[in-house]
């Protein structure tokens, strides 16, 4: 872990091995008790693209089965 600190002009530099690591974007999440650096990825519908190539349902399959699991949760 690595301590930084803002500059006068409030902005943050991560340290090489983290950007390296991580890449130069990042969306701030403001949680309850701090916040996260969450890395965004240089094409992000490359990664999603990535990440999920191997799922083969549709939108319309993986809402339904979410909905329903959220009903059989409920109590449904």
């Amino acid at each position: 872990m690595a301590d930084v600190a803002l500059d006068d002009r409030g902005r943050l530099t991560l340290p090489k091995e983290i950007r390296e690591r991580y890449g130069e974007r990042y969306h701030i999440v403001q949680l309850h008790d701090g916040i996260k650096l969450v890395p965004v990825a240089e094409d992000p519908l490359e990664a999603l693209r990535n990440e999920f190539g191997d799922v083969e349902k549709s939108a319309d399959e993986l809402r339904d089965g979410a909905r329903d699991l959220a009903l059989d949760e409920a109590g449904r």
